[in-house]
Order: structure tokens, then sequence, then C-alpha cells
């Protein structure tokens, strides 16, 4: 990487950082990018040359939280042993580093915002397409590993998907206790469906 390269990602990175902890103190829709301008010293123009829009920069900080994520997970998961544990232990990372993840608030803002341009919705679609291929090799693992019956793991992956998205926005307010118990829950209801029979 040559020095102007290198100036430019430590811009970009310079801009990323104010921009968060912009949105994590006013969330998603109170943020404007005259006050990223203003926190950052980089101009408009600069801003958009990076991200090209408010839009753009928000997507590139929730690909941040998801490689992030990701990271955490692989770490973790390995520690499981079967597929079911490894249910178990997705809904607790869900709950530890997702419901108390600084930029919750703002991505709920920002995914309920409806207009979107185009560019916006395709990278929105390739983050859910990317959790549910996660959600659907998970399941996968059950089935092959002889823990689940043969289930249309695609169908499931949604299922799963929806249930993670449903309890994010049931359980805000809960402790994290109380959460991990109602994720507890719900992965043994949605393995009463899917766990095969040991008799």
């Amino acid at each position: 990487m040559n020095k102007k390269q290198l100036q430019s990602e430590q811009t970009k990175k310079r801009v990323a950082d104010a921009a968060r902890a912009l949105f994590v103190k006013k969330g998603y829709k109170a943020t404007s990018i005259e006050e990223i301008v203003e926190a950052t010293g980089s101009s408009k123009g600069n801003i958009y040359y990076h991200f090209k829009s408010k839009e753009g920069l928000f997507l590139y900080l929730l690909d941040e939280w998801e490689r992030d994520w990701e990271q955490s997970w692989l770490k973790r998961e390995s520690q499981y042993q079967t597929t079911v544990e490894k249910l178990y232990g997705l809904g607790e990372q869900l709950v530890l580093e997702d419901l108390n993840h600084p930029l919750t608030k703002a991505a709920d803002e920002f995914f309920n915002n409806e207009e979107k341009a185009n560019d916006v919705e395709e990278r929105i679609d390739e983050l859910v397409s990317g959790h549910l291929k996660f959600n659907q090799k998970l399941l996968q693992q059950g089935i092959d590993s002889g823990e689940f019956r043969a289930i249309d793991v695609e169908k499931h992956a949604i299922v799963l998907e929806s249930l993670i998205l449903g309890l994010g926005q049931m359980l805000r307010k809960k402790t994290s206790d109380d959460a991990i118990g109602v994720y507890k829950t719900a992965i043994e209801t949605l393995l009463i469906g899917i766990v095969k029979p040991t008799v």
C-alpha cells in the first residue's frame, strides 16, 4: 500500500469511527452528513468519495459489525460438540453481542427506514442472504451428524432467521439472563420439530 492509499484508508477509518460514535449517540435518523463532516473535519465530498452516501457509510459499519460477530463466532464454535449445542451457543452470542451492541438502536432505525436507494436494498439483501447461508450450513451440519431428521434447510433457515429477528425485537428491554432464557426456550421449541427421534 502506497502513502496515498494509506492516507485514504486512514481517512476512511477516521470518518467511520466518528460516524459510529454519532450514530450510537443520536441514532441513525438524527445523524446528518453535516454532523459527520463537522466531527471528522473531512469534506462532504470526501465522505461521499469513500462511502457514496449516509446509507453507504452505515452499511460499512454494519459490515464491520458482521465481521466482528463472525470472528467471535469462529472462536466460540469449536467449544460446542454438537449442532444442538451450537444453536444454544448462537442464541447466547446473539444476546450478548447483538442485543447489547451500541449500534442496535441505529440499525433498527436504518432497517425500518422505507426510503432506500436500490444499491442499499441490494446490500441489505446480501446481508440477509449471508445470514440465511449461515443458518443453512448450521442446520445441514445437524442433518449430516444425524442429530436432525432430513428437513428442507432453505425453508428452516428462514424460520430460524425469523425467530432470531423476532426475538431480537422482543427482548431489547430484558436482562441478558432473561433474554438467554427466552432464546433457549425458542431453540427448544424449534428442535422439537427437527431433532431426530432417538428411539
